[in-house]
């Protein structure tokens, strides 16, 4: 396989994190080191791009992203920008003919996310959205469950994703907390791995009733000043849902979680047995079989916790037996995007996946907005 040239465009904590997963593929899978490369890196600021390309150890760093996508060594794009640049990133990347690989959410918008993938359809490139956790081996065998019907008849299910980072009302406005630049507040930031998770698993969703609230309404504007101003994002999201098909369920956010560091997790009831994953303790995924009742005494009802540990098809380090963990997360979607993208073949989630996470957010906002329940056909209309 010719080296895949890979250009990176923003470079905050979370693109951090992309680059040293994608330095770690190589000692993942046993691969030649120049089997994936970072070509380049673009930020804001000719010092933040020269800083970054120093700690990633490639040759190129400019503060004007588009000499990265005219260079021919680029083949794919890691889109790691603040949230209100993806759709200006990705219609440019497209429109170099880039394979792009974007951070979640998808955009600020329905109406965004419409123009990024008409663009990408347009441009014939090959795309995926960084629902990173989609990538744990626990959820991969979850859906090999689900798809297998072991669940029969899906009854209801349950997401969460808790998180205690802006429980202090000290803590100073950053660009997550403000409209313009992240879209939205909890909901956006977490609240789109949760949904994504539950859709990965049981298909589109069809229609959401949201409550969502600010609970912290004024922050310091910097670090060490007495001005504040308003935040204008939501803090805590409850939403109840049902999938296309007329399943229930609910799915709860918040970055108020007093005393959870990165809790997520969800449940999933069926007529003939429950799974359920917490991200806490990665290394499990548990399940119910109603069929053991049929067995000799009783059989063995209850739940129990099938090993899923470090199992990724083709991984050899580390040890299959080592817990998995974020940033693994992280290498393996990139891997196989990158997969993808060398064979010629679609990738998930893609942008259009992206697309209806937008939707159910939207649907979800106008429904907290409204007070009634909101389609998720009509947040797209």
């Amino acid at each position: 396989m010719r080296t895949l040239g890979i250009g990176m465009i923003g470079y905050g904590g979370i693109g951090r994190v992309h680059a040293m997963a994608y330095r770690s593929l190589p000692f993942h899978y046993g691969l030649p080191q120049d089997t994936f490369r970072i070509a380049g890196v673009a930020t804001t600021r000719p010092e933040t791009a020269r800083a970054a390309a120093a700690e990633i150890g490639c040759d190129f760093a400019t503060a004007d992203y588009r000499e990265l996508l005219a260079r021919p060594d680029v083949d794919v794009v890691d889109v790691s920008v603040p949230n209100h640049r993806h759709a200006e990133v990705v219609v440019a990347a497209a429109a170099a003919g880039k394979h792009i690989y974007c951070e979640k959410p998808l955009a600020m918008n329905v109406a965004e996310g419409r123009q990024m993938l008409a663009a990408v359809r347009a441009a014939g490139v090959q795309t995926q959205v960084t629902f990173n956790f989609r990538f744990y081996p626990a959820v991969m065998r979850a859906q090999q469950l689900v798809a297998a019907g072991f669940l029969g008849r899906v009854f209801s299910f349950r997401g969460r994703y808790y998180r205690s980072s802006y429980i202090d009302a000290r803590k100073p406005l950053t660009w997550r907390q403000r409209k313009e630049i992240a879209g939205g507040g909890a909901l956006f930031d977490i609240g789109s791995h949760i949904l994504d998770l539950i859709y990965a698993l049981l298909g589109d969703f069809g229609a959401v009733q949201a409550n969502m609230d600010t609970l912290i309404r004024q922050r310091p504007a910097a670090p060490g000043e007495d001005a504040t101003q308003p935040v204008d994002v939501d803090d805590i999201a409850l939403l109840n849902l049902r999938l296309a098909d007329g399943t229930p369920g609910v799915v709860e956010v918040s970055r108020m979680g007093t005393g959870l560091t990165n809790d997520l997790g969800f449940d999933i009831f069926g007529d003939k047995g429950a799974i359920r994953f917490n991200a806490v303790d990665a290394n499990w995924l548990e399940v119910y079989d109603v069929r053991d009742a049929e067995q000799p005494i009783g059989g063995m009802r209850g739940f129990r916790r099938i090993e899923a540990v470090n199992r990724y098809p083709g991984q050899k380090a580390p040890d299959w037996s080592m817990t998995p963990d974020f940033v693994r997360t992280h290498a393996e979607s990139q891997y196989q995007f990158l997969k993808a993208v060398a064979e010629g073949r679609p990738a998930r989630p893609d942008l259009a996946d992206g697309l209806h996470i937008q939707a159910v957010m939207a649907a979800a906002e106008r429904s907290a907005a409204e007070g009634r329940w909101v389609s998720v056909a009509e947040a797209l209309a």
